[in-house]
């Protein structure tokens, strides 16, 4: 069985629940300037994840409008 190549699109729902978390942390206020700084570039990350993830969405939207137009 052929496995599909991940997608930006395959992970995002992951890595919007991972940047989820790492603001609970974050917000807990538990944490020492140092980890909240790992955190945050671990977010800063993750967001640009979701954004190829957001236009790879939106590319292949406008793939399927341009085919029904025709």
């Amino acid at each position: 069985m052929e496995k599909k190549p991940k997608t930006n699109l395959s992970t995002f729902e992951k890595d919007l629940k991972a940047m989820q978390d790492l603001l609970d942390d974050i917000e807990s206020k538990d944490l020492s300037l140092d980890e909240v700084i790992q955190k945050y570039k671990q977010g800063i990350q993750l967001s640009k994840k979701c954004q190829k993830a957001l236009e790879e969405a939106e590319q292949k939207i406008k793939e399927v409008s341009d085919i029904s137009e025709k």
